[in-house]
């Protein structure tokens, strides 16, 4: 299992193998059919509130982890994420600007480790 990173506003590349948008949202000015995106998987995006909350604050990154992972818990779109991070290789994309404070590294992370919580 590869899982890697990649920002929505970057070229897809024939490395990235299945690509996966990890975002609630579509990212703003990205057209489908050049974003190239195998899986939109929005439900494994933090939920709306929690998102807002957050704001990519990374003052709050700690906090958020933690409620983010509460919420991965109960969420079905979490195994399926598990499950196709198991079978081949995947890129998370995602829109923020923030490389290191958002869901997509956070999934990452967790995928990395093969747990199921944090």
């Amino acid at each position: 299992m590869t899982v890697k990173l990649k920002r929505a506003y970057d070229a897809p590349a024939d490395q990235d193998g299945y690509r996966v948008l990890v975002d609630r949202l579509w990212p703003r000015g990205v057209a489908k059919a050049k974003a190239k995106i195998d899986l939109w998987l929005k439900d494994v995006a933090p939920s709306t509130e929690l998102r807002k909350w957050f704001a990519h604050d990374p003052e709050k990154w700690a906090e958020f982890k933690k409620k983010y992972a509460e919420e991965l818990k109960k969420n079905p779109a979490w195994d399926e994420l598990k499950s196709l991070a198991k079978g081949k290789s995947i890129t998370l994309i995602y829109a923020a600007k923030d490389e290191v404070h958002n869901e997509a590294a956070y999934l990452k992370q967790r995928l990395d480790r093969g747990k199921s919580h944090a």
